[in-house]
């Protein structure tokens, strides 16, 4: 797996693809930070995190969409199933380097509220733990990512795919609005934005909510396993 991860990490930035996404979440992020925190002079930089949250439905297909693809569409994936190694470590290694990708502007957006509290009133835990639930659902979202990439070997097919989840991941509680009480009830449990929402905006350290993040990412890494695990035995 750290071979693997090696590599990965690597030719995120031996290509493009790895400084455009950091490049645009950190430019985002200084924009927001910026207009409600410098500007408008709001204390609490979970206001930025809640508007860089649209920013990820459009960055993070370009971190996912040749994950998986790529070496499909080369013929490159012939090595990994048949390497002799688990196709777990295989999944985790690309996985744990688009985190690691992913990582990198978050952890420059941790010096914000640093910044916010140099210069007055901050609310640092409040912050922090929406920086946590923030960095929580863009690992779902790779997970998503990750798993549509494997089922194709197009990448533009794996962004559009990755881009339309997102999206109905961020309207979700706007599109289970219009279903039956019963039925948009037991669905909203799975709002993801709803999570999010409950550390940036109400103060909340929702627990049941970053074990959702961490089920859900669990979850697409497992399916990201089967369904390669099913082109090996094909």
């Amino acid at each position: 797996m750290r071979a693997i991860y090696k590599r990965e990490l690597r030719s995120y930035f031996t290509s493009m693809t790895g400084y455009v996404f950091v490049a645009a979440l950190v430019f985002f992020t200084g924009i927001y930070f910026m207009a409600y925190n410098i500007y408008n002079g709001y204390p609490r930089f979970s206001y930025a995190l809640m508007s860089l949250m649209t920013i990820l439905m459009f960055t993070i297909p370009i971190l996912t969409m040749r994950s998986m693809a790529e070496d499909r569409r080369a013929r490159t994936d012939q090595l990994l199933l048949t390497a002799p190694v688990s196709l777990s470590s295989v999944v985790m290694g690309k996985y744990l380097a688009m985190v690691t990708v992913f990582l990198v502007p978050v952890a420059l957006a941790a010096f914000c509220p640093l910044i916010i509290a140099a210069n007055g009133q901050a609310y640092l835990k409040s912050d922090y733990a929406a920086l946590l639930a923030f960095f929580l659902m863009g690992c779902v979202f790779l997970a998503i990512g990750m798993f549509l990439s494997a089922l194709t070997e197009s990448q533009i097919i794996a962004a559009v795919g990755t881009f339309a989840v997102l999206l109905i991941l961020f309207l979700w509680d706007s599109l289970t609005g219009f279903l039956p009480d019963k039925l948009g009830d037991a669905l909203s449990v799975f709002s993801f934005t709803g999570v999010f929402q409950n550390f940036a905006q109400y103060d909340v350290f929702d627990v049941s909510g970053l074990i959702l993040y961490l089920s859900m990412a669990f979850l697409f890494v497992f399916l990201t396993v089967q369904a390669l695990q099913k082109r090996r035995w094909n």
